[in-house]
């Protein structure tokens, strides 16, 4: 049996060090979940909350960091897209992300209490924004729309990955979300066949490099025909200007995706153990 020298260990646990993700540690726990202030505030409306994350998560919120969102940052949002003003008893919706599974993005909504926003809404937005993994879960103490969640959302990305989204496309996804809410509210539509469409529309507008209203608003009414689905003028007209939104910052989504691809994407820590097996062999 060969002998292996101090030195050879100290020199590959620098290596093993240099070669996991920046920006996570061996201990992050690599999730974060951000409260609403009126449930943050309730201790029988967190209680709710937690139970819900702890069971559907599986995770020990105790070692889990949190963060609480305030009306004023869902105003900052809101009042550019909708006009809405929320006070602080009305800021509901809690979201938890969680990176450590991050091989695909997947979004669970508690449909008991989270009753406009979708999983398949919040999967697109999170698409928009050039987020493509992790596990999200929105839920609410008492019955919200799930609007103001995907500011929390954004906001637990930040916060796990160290790198900031931009305020461009956090309004514009947001205002996507906010949009696709008011039709739903609005109408009879589906608000899965919706989000599809939503979905469909803006592959096709990035894959034509597409940045004119109206053919974007063609491109909407197509789908519409397919999908038999039944909306107002006014509401493809609204559509056209959240999808053009998108597209229009596309190159802050890109930088952005680009600049989280090297933090959750860098060389898998079981290259640095092999590497390790291999000088101790």
């Amino acid at each position: 049996m060969r002998k292996i020298s101090i030195g050879m260990i100290i020199l590959s646990l620098i290596i093993i060090g240099m070669l996991i993700p920046t920006g996570f540690s061996a201990n992050d726990n690599q999730v974060v979940i951000t409260y609403g202030e009126t449930t943050h505030h309730n201790a029988n409306y967190k209680n709710t909350v937690d139970t819900f994350f702890e069971n559907q998560a599986n995770v020990d919120l105790h070692a889990v960091d949190s963060k609480i969102i305030t009306a004023d940052e869902v105003n900052k949002i809101s009042s550019t897209i909708t006009g809405k003003y929320y006070n602080s008893e009305q800021i509901f919706s809690s979201a938890l992300v969680d990176l450590n599974d991050n091989d695909n993005l997947e979004v669970s909504v508690d449909k008991s209490t989270i009753t406009t926003i979708t999983g398949d809404m919040y999967l697109s937005a999170l698409k928009s924004v050039g987020i493509t993994s992790g596990h999200v879960y929105v839920t609410s103490p008492v019955t919200a729309t799930g609007e103001s969640a995907l500011a929390g959302i954004m906001n637990s990305y930040e916060v796990a990955t160290e790198v900031e989204i931009p305020d461009t496309v956090k309004e514009a996804a947001n205002n996507e979300i906010y949009t696709q809410a008011e039709i739903v509210q609005n109408s009879n539509v589906n608000a899965d066949d919706l989000s599809k469409l939503v979905d469909d529309v803006k592959e096709t507008v990035q894959e034509e490099n597409v940045t004119d209203h109206q053919t974007i608003v063609n491109i909407i009414n197509n789908y519409t025909i397919n999908y038999n689905i039944n909306i107002t003028d006014s509401d493809i007209e609204n559509l056209a200007d959240s999808i053009e939104q998108i597209q229009n910052v596309q190159g802050d989504i890109n930088n952005y995706q680009a600049e989280v691809s090297d933090v959750l994407n860098t060389t898998d820590t079981d290259s640095a153990t092999g590497f390790l097996d291999g000088l101790l062999n």
